[in-house]
């Protein structure tokens, strides 16, 4: 128990330092000095900047990302999330060395993982995505001053991962199909791509559709998270959710979200597709899942039956559902798809049994 409540302490002070970077104002509690000195400063340069180096990492992006990640390292949060397992102390020939191959779609997208291999006492062997490179090594170097002793279990690699005793990996389809082949003789999670979807009945509120707006545009629709998919009634006239996202027009003024826009509005009229289209976001009726940057696919419904049994036809196309509808269990409230807590593992698949379970 003395491994998990240092964990606990160290993670939760890391959470206090990234939640000052939502206004960019210092904590000054004294246990947070020493961490400011060091850090504060070079880390709100790098927020500022980091959009240099991946345009799609805006600041209000990483601001959002660091936001969902302090909620998550929030003590009491954390003590929920692992008394529901037995991790125990391990010994020395029973820690294990993780590969770690992280994915770059949205900023610290892999920390989730980093943080699981920590708290099960296990060492973990880092190949980050060249679109995430810079964050995720300066949250460790905050980390490890928090608690030097995680300096020897951490550790970064821009080569192929050996040495490994497990591995967990997030790509794309087809870099999927490489891992399993590749890490077949390992233990092994490899994720492949899955989108987030919305079932909506027609009664949602304008606040609702807010909130559907914020899954679809948080990220500019990177994240596995996002919603790209709506179901929707037959009788739902999907104007009334496209006057709703006129707020977020705005997006539309980044070059690389624009670009998309405008090239897929293109090749729609041009191979005369029909679609709908507010400026910021196109929607197009097609049964695919996963939507280029800039659309979202619809279907329609006349029965709620037909949605649930696509549900879960589709399940492993899915990472989160949102929905008002009585009908669909464990759906998640509009404009909540970007705070999972800990828990809410990636493809459902539990890393932390996954990890305590390793021999």
């Amino acid at each position: 128990m003395q491994a998990t409540d240092t964990f606990i302490n160290t993670f939760s002070m890391l959470g206090e330092f990234l939640t000052q970077f939502q206004d960019g104002s210092r904590n000054d509690a004294p246990e947070m000095d020493r961490l400011n000195e060091a850090h504060f400063e070079s880390f709100k340069t790098m927020l500022e900047d980091e959009h240099f180096q991946n345009p799609w990492f805006t600041p209000e992006s990483v601001k959002h990302a660091l936001k969902g990640i302090a909620t998550m390292l929030e003590e009491t949060v954390l003590k929920r999330w692992l008394e529901a397992y037995q991790i125990s102390p391990l010994s020395p020939g029973d820690v294990k060395i993780v590969g770690l191959v992280l994915a770059g779609n949205i900023p610290l997208v892999g920390f989730h993982d980093m943080m699981s291999v920590l708290a099960t006492g296990h060492r973990v062997l880092a190949k980050p995505s060249s679109k995430d490179d810079r964050l995720i090594r300066k949250v460790v170097a905050i980390l490890t001053d928090i608690d030097p002793s995680l300096e020897m279990r951490i550790r970064f690699t821009d080569d192929r991962l050996t040495g490994i005793d497990a591995v967990i990996a997030t790509g794309s389809n087809n870099s999927a199909r490489y891992f399993e082949y590749y890490f077949r003789e390992t233990p092994h999670i490899i994720r492949k791509n899955r989108n987030g979807i919305a079932v909506l009945t027609g009664e949602e509120s304008e606040e609702e559709l807010t909130g559907i707006g914020e899954d679809i545009f948080t990220y500019f629709g990177l994240g596995c998270r996002n919603v790209t998919k709506l179901y929707i009634p037959e009788s739902f006239d999907l104007k009334v959710l496209l006057a709703v996202l006129d707020r977020y027009h705005d997006l539309y003024q980044h070059h690389k979200y624009g670009n998309n826009v405008d090239y897929y509005r293109t090749i729609y009229l041009m191979n005369l597709v029909p679609i709908l289209d507010n400026g910021v976001l196109l929607l197009k009726e097609d049964p695919a899942i996963a939507s280029p940057v800039g659309v979202v696919f619809y279907e329609r419904y006349s029965e709620i039956r037909w949605v649930q049994k696509q549900l879960m036809a589709r399940s492993e196309e899915i990472q989160c559902c949102v929905s008002i509808h009585s009908d669909i269990p464990d759906a998640l409230l509009p404009g909540t798809t970007q705070e999972p807590k800990p828990w809410d593992y990636a493809d459902g698949v539990d890393t932390i049994r996954f990890l305590t379970e390793l021999t």
